[in-house]
């Protein structure tokens, strides 16, 4: 009878070095987010360091993480756990408690930019993530609607508090007004007032992510975003129709020269799932949206299938993550969520030493 192969935490650890992480790349060696090795006989346990901002990635990065150390001679069983990374820093000049703002865009109207907006933020959420959602969109503010809730928010300290659903904290000027047939006639100078007041006069406690819903194009409350607090990234709204590549183009070129990162570009739309048959019809170019994505030299984040069930879900308040979660479309936004984590984990891991040196090259003109 032969000798059982002894595992050791070295053959483990080179198992781990190579293993590629989902969507974030690198290995979790290399990387630093192995922690607490155990072994025995043929049973190995250890940690994997994943901030909770990172929720959505765990289930892939610990099934690449185990299918590696079951590869080691002698491993039998592998056990897999989770500890919260060291919280990223509260960026300087940024709001109290909030630690990563993310813009969501589009060139145009009409693409569905809420909508990506709601689920992702709900979708995160549902991971056990801190999320806020402004609704920046001064002239057609949906997020209300879309989210089931509709009343004024109270005021603490001489600052607004959030309205919160379905784990989200919300704010929008929807909420402000006196009812939903209200019309905002502003000019520019109001609508850039109005966004910076439900951004720094709002308190939104403790939040791993802050998503603004902007208003289509690329005018003033985009440019009062980026000049009055520090953004971590911007997510572009599309589909892919020719007209629609060229007009995104515009709203990444315009984060690009405020010098903000560009997370990537999600394709709404794509394609429709016929409900008898289940063949998928692309409704605009067929992979448009990735290849305007790499036309652009930015990430693709994921394509959403079309549905009238998603419109559906967001005039009932209910998105649809939540409203129909087995769902292609639901599935879909998860995807969405998982992709912008892993480009926020990459950004935190390429941090610069001096971030306050960051911050000022981000804001020079």
């Amino acid at each position: 009878m032969s000798e059982a192969v002894k595992v050791t935490e070295e053959a483990v650890l080179r198992a781990l070095g190579q293993a590629q992480l989902p969507q974030i790349g690198g290995d979790p060696v290399s990387r630093g987010m192995i922690q607490n090795v155990r072994i025995c006989e043929g049973s190995v346990a250890f940690n994997v360091t994943l901030p909770p901002p990172a929720a959505p990635l765990k289930p892939a990065t610990e099934n690449v993480c185990r299918a590696a150390v079951m590869r080691v001679p002698g491993v039998s069983l592998v056990n897999v756990g989770f500890v919260g990374g060291t919280p990223q820093p509260q960026p300087p000049g940024g709001l109290p408690g909030v630690r990563r703002i993310i813009a969501v865009g589009s060139g145009k109207g009409g693409v569905g930019k809420s909508t990506v907006a709601v689920n992702l933020a709900v979708a995160l959420a549902g991971q056990g993530v801190r999320v806020g959602l402004l609704d920046a969109d001064v002239y057609g503010p949906s997020i209300p609607i879309m989210m089931g809730i509709r009343r004024q928010p109270a005021a603490e300290d001489g600052k607004m508090v959030p309205l919160e659903r379905h784990g989200v904290r919300l704010m929008s000027l929807g909420f402000l007004v006196p009812d939903e047939d209200s019309h905002v006639i502003w000019r520019g100078p109001m609508v850039a007032g109005a966004v910076r007041q439900m951004l720094v006069d709002c308190k939104w406690g403790d939040l791993d992510y802050l998503f603004v819903d902007l208003p289509p194009g690329t005018g003033d409350a985009q440019l009062t975003l980026a000049q009055s607090v520090p953004l971590t990234g911007a997510i572009v709204v599309m589909t892919s129709q020719d007209v629609a590549v060229n007009i995104a183009s515009k709203a990444v070129g315009m984060f690009e020269k405020l010098n903000v990162p560009v997370l990537g570009v999600v394709g709404n739309m794509d394609s429709f799932a016929c409900p008898h048959c289940g063949t998928a019809t692309a409704i605009f170019t067929r992979g448009g949206s990735e290849e305007a994505a790499a036309k652009l030299g930015v990430p693709f984040l994921g394509s959403i299938p079309l549905d009238p069930q998603t419109v559906e879900h967001g005039d009932e308040g209910t998105p649809t993550v939540l409203a129909a979660p087995e769902s292609a479309q639901a599935e879909a936004f998860r995807q969405v969520a998982r992709s912008v984590a892993a480009q926020v984990e990459a950004l935190d891991q390429e941090a610069p030493s001096d971030p306050l040196g960051g911050l000022l090259n981000r804001f020079q003109r």
